[in-house]
């Protein structure tokens, strides 16, 4: 089984042909391993990456704290919706917002900064700044609603008794629905009606 080398120059030969493959398999073995920490760090960031996309889409919502309408001629002709960010929401740009109207006129879609007849107000911070920053900051959205050509907006005015749903969609991809109500009974003297 084992073979006795007599001449000493064979037995050199053979200790340095066994160092050669030694020193390949550590080779092989450092380039390998060197792959496998590349790949683990780049699974690693791109996890983190995902975590943080995941958790935008769903924190980083706006809140709804109040919702009216302008009344003209018995007809709610605008919307003016008071929102802030939600708990524990990141910083929200509300030019990047968009808007979807869904009811028994239709589907109307559209971003708040593209629309001439959408507009921010900001009741708290820089008024040319249209980014909620801290929890306490407020903004009113206004949606004038209507189908004739002045109007981009092209939902109809909503009658008495009619309903509509309103979903905003953050630059982040999270939503926020609510529901737009309008009473059975609206009067002449009235300007204005919660929703």
């Amino acid at each position: 089984m084992f073979e006795t080398i007599l001449d000493e120059e064979e037995r050199g030969q053979v200790g340095i042909g066994t160092l050669i493959v030694f020193i390949a398999m550590v080779l092989v073995a450092a380039i390998a391993a060197g792959v496998l920490i590349n790949t683990a760090g780049f699974l690693q960031t791109q996890a983190e990456a995902t975590g943080e996309e995941s958790t935008s889409q769903v924190s980083d919502r706006l809140q709804v704290v109040s919702q009216s309408g302008n009344v003209t001629a018995q007809e709610v002709d605008r919307l003016d919706i008071v929102v802030a960010k939600a708990p524990g929401a990141g910083n929200i740009d509300l030019n990047e917002t968009s808007v979807e109207i869904i009811g028994a006129d239709g589907q109307e879609s559209f971003k708040i900064s593209d629309e001439e007849n959408a507009s921010i107000n900001m009741f708290t911070g820089d008024p040319g700044d249209v980014v909620l920053i801290d929890n306490s900051d407020r903004a009113e959205l206004s949606i004038e609603l209507g189908t004739d050509s002045a109007t981009s907006v092209e939902y109809d005015v909503l009658q008495p008794g009619e309903d509509a749903t309103v979903t905003f969609t953050t630059a982040s991809g999270a939503t926020t629905t609510t529901e737009i109500r309008v009473p059975t009974t609206l009067t002449d003297n009235q300007s204005s009606v919660r929703l």
